[in-house]
């Protein structure tokens, strides 16, 4: 990470949020017709802070980064940076080829954001040294520390990861491939300081699975609409309390999979509903996502009000 105080002082501050709580993806709100709402993303953003996360991720995967312009990237952004207050990191998303990834890396920066999400790229296949050319290439265009995303098409291999973590911005990894073995791997070859992160979806599920390799820190899409039940559950692995967390874990999380893995775009949609379902004015998901079928949305409040229960809140 170089000799840059920046980098330092981010991955301390990440670091030290990472051990206090999740790492929160906040939806981004959208009228009925498809428009950009800010005012109810604004209120969604301050319910995310006031439930304690370790740091926040605007405009990624879960914020449906790849259906924003630029403008309403400039607008999601902004909203997060502006109600974090310097309270915790905002890392906001960049993606798509570096050349597009940096015009976002820009608004990124005037907008106030600490850090980027690099997420996979689009469509094409890439060999290893083709990966670690787009992480330099961009870091070389913005001053902002950069986070490197594992998933889908991207998965580094051992030589590329030591290649890339030259880079004096370069300060961590996001794994979303649950590949342990690879994982090992990458996180012993790392410098000492370099981040990992478990984005594997609904990253609970894995959690303790990632931690004993040495990746404790994750990312919870249930915090978007739960932070009570993801609360509950953080604490629990943090106390390892495993009664309780074996307990979310069957009876909430586990089912929540098994409904999220009915339809493609349910990662973000059913999300995006419970938060609904909880009243928050989030409005639906943008095509080419779509709003979770009648039946599942009923069978989503059925384990959601049961989840709540696990913890002692209510729908």
């Amino acid at each position: 990470m170089g000799g840059d105080p920046a980098p330092r002082h981010l991955v301390r501050r990440l670091r030290e949020g990472m051990a206090r709580g999740v790492l929160s993806f906040p939806l981004t709100a959208f009228h009925d017709d498809g428009t950009l709402d800010p005012e109810g993303l604004r209120a969604h953003v301050a319910g995310r802070l006031a439930a304690g996360p370790g740091a926040l991720f605007p405009a990624c995967g879960t914020g449906e980064f790849f259906s924003l312009d630029e403008e309403e990237y400039r607008t999601v952004v902004t909203v997060a940076v502006e109600e974090a207050a310097g309270r915790v990191p905002v890392v906001a998303g960049t993606g798509y080829g570096w050349a597009q990834a940096a015009r976002f890396a820009r608004i990124a920066e005037e907008a106030g954001a600490d850090a980027l999400l690099v997420l996979p790229h689009y469509l094409a296949d890439a060999p290893q040294d083709g990966l670690a050319a787009q992480l330099e290439r961009l870091a070389a265009r913005t001053r902002l520390p950069l986070i490197a995303y594992q998933r889908g098409r991207v998965a580094y291999s051992v030589d590329a990861l030591r290649r890339v973590a030259r880079i004096p911005t370069l300060i961590g990894l996001k794994d979303g491939h649950s590949d342990l073995d690879r994982l090992q791997r990458l996180t012993l070859a790392a410098p000492d300081g370099f981040l990992f992160f478990n984005g594997a979806a609904t990253a609970e599920i894995q959690a303790r699975a990632y931690a004993a390799v040495g990746v404790p820190a994750y990312s919870s899409a249930v915090h978007a609409f739960a932070p009570e039940i993801a609360g509950a559950f953080f604490a629990a692995l943090r106390d390892a309390d495993h009664g309780t967390a074996d307990k979310l874990l069957r009876d909430f999380y586990v089912p929540f999979v098994e409904l999220r893995d009915r339809a493609p775009g349910y990662a973000v949609s059913l999300v995006k509903a419970a938060a609904r379902l909880r009243g928050q004015r989030v409005g639906p998901v943008r095509a080419p996502l779509a709003d979770p079928a009648p039946a599942d949305l009923a069978e989503l409040r059925t384990l959601l009000a049961a989840g709540l229960d696990l913890v002692g809140a209510a729908l």
